[in-house]
Formats: structure tokens, sequence, C-alpha cells
């Protein structure tokens, strides 16, 4: 590790410390050189997969694009905050430990109709019916049948 007031390389760890979440640890350091100290956090790099698109492009996974679709089928429904970032929380962990380098986008539809069905029968109906282009009253009536 690079001493950042003088830059050179060798410095040693003085103290090292787990966080209270238990996901990263602190570490002192002390520059053999200037002698001056410093911290530093070591993380685990963990990368969620690429998208792929049903035209094939692929796009950077959005936490933003996951949440709005949750809040569009949400909308008005009485389910909590703290309920929604569970199961925002839910589809990072399933995607992360699939472990693999991209994923279908219809994938991770799927997962977000889980969770809803979870958390909200009319939200679930919501998603589903613009996830699945439903045509007509016959489709909401195969997933109300689904729901039972």
């Amino acid at each position: 590790m690079k001493c950042p007031f003088c830059n050179a390389t060798d410095t040693q760890v003085i103290d090292s410390r787990v966080n209270d979440e238990g996901d990263s640890i602190r570490r002192r350091r002390r520059c053999n050189s200037c002698d001056k100290r410093f911290t530093t956090y070591e993380t685990a790099d963990l990368r969620l997969p690429q998208v792929v698109k049903s035209n094939g492009n692929r796009e950077e996974f959005s936490d933003g694009k996951l949440r709005d679709g949750f809040l569009r089928a949400l909308h008005k429904r009485p389910v909590s905050a703290e309920l929604l970032e569970e199961a925002l929380h839910h589809i990072r962990s399933k995607l992360l430990v699939l472990g693999e380098r991209e994923v279908p986008a219809r994938q991770i539809g799927e997962l977000v109709m889980a969770e809803l069905r979870k958390l909200d029968k009319v939200a679930y109906i919501r998603f589903a019916s613009i996830y699945r282009s439903f045509q007509d009253a016959d489709d909401f009536r195969d997933v109300l049948k689904d729901l039972k």
C-alpha cells in the first residue's frame, strides 16, 4: 500500500479491526519512510452481472431501474419501505450467488415477479400484465387462477 503523504511503498499494518457489520476491515498503517499514519478499508469487490436485453444489447445492472419497476407496481399499495428494501436485497443476492457475468433480463423479471407475488398480489398482477404483455381479460384470469 502506497503512503498517501510521501508515496513510499514501504508501509506497515499496525492494527486491523472488522467493522460492526462484518463486511469490511479497517487497517491502521504506518509509513516506514515518513513515519505518518493513515487508515485504509478493505471490502469485497462484488459485481452484479451485466443484463442481456431481449434484443441482444448488454447494459450494466441498475439498482435504479430495479427499484423503479417495484415502485411502479407497488404504487398506492400498502407495502412498507422496509419490505421493499428486503425484496431488492433478495434479488441482488440471488444475482450475486449465480456468479454469472451476464444474466438475461427475462431472468431478472422472473425474480421481480416472485418477490412481488410474496409482497402484494395486486402489484404482482400489475407487473405481470406489462411484463408478459397481457392482451385480453383471459390473460388476467389465468394469472388470478395461479394465485389461488
